[in-house]
């Protein structure tokens, strides 16, 4: 049996969202194709926890009205007011002084990787070996919102750039 009703908020966990009401898995992997991930348990498991509505609409390049908005309407909840605010916007800053290109010492593409797993976990492994000036650059064809979160809660510098519509470079670095 369902457990209750919770609102469909931009804050509310993709993890909680699918519990409560799994027959919006579809509706959310199509309106975000990088989400289709989350069809594997392990990778469910784990980014599922700590990604919002708000980072799957930036993973998925949609405003995070239309994403909550759709997912309340299946589910027979009231419409929310639209947010005019681009949830990716904050992703994209203008570069940060402590960037230098030549301080990359490995470069991770998304694109060359397992397509049933999730970067972010060799992000973590590899970010945890990086020494002071050292910077991690992860090429990835979509944002990825939940990975940049967990690495600024562990207290990793990250700066994000677009240089085409297609691609985006995710670039980490320690703490100073």
């Amino acid at each position: 049996m369902p457990g209750p009703d919770i609102p469909i908020l931009p804050s509310t966990k993709v993890a909680a969202l699918l519990d409560r009401y799994p027959e919006l898995e579809d509706i959310l992997i199509g309106m975000a194709p990088p989400f289709k991930k989350l069809k594997n348990p392990f990778l469910r498991k784990g980014v599922a926890q700590v990604a919002s509505l708000q980072h799957a609409a930036a993973v998925g390049r949609i405003p995070v009205s239309a994403l909550v908005n759709k997912l309340r309407a299946a589910v027979g909840q009231p419409l929310i007011a639209s947010d005019t605010a681009d949830a990716r916007a904050a992703y994209f800053p203008p570069q940060p002084e402590w960037f230098d290109a030549s301080g990359i010492v490995e470069s991770i593409d998304e694109s060359k990787a397992d397509p049933d797993t999730m970067p972010v976990v060799t992000v973590l492994q590899r970010a945890a070996n990086l020494k002071g000036g050292e910077i991690l650059e992860l090429v990835t064809s979509f944002l990825p919102a939940p990975g940049i979160e967990i690495l600024k809660q562990k207290g990793y510098r990250v700066w994000s750039s677009q240089p085409s519509p297609e691609v985006i470079h995710t670039y980490i670095a320690k703490p100073y």
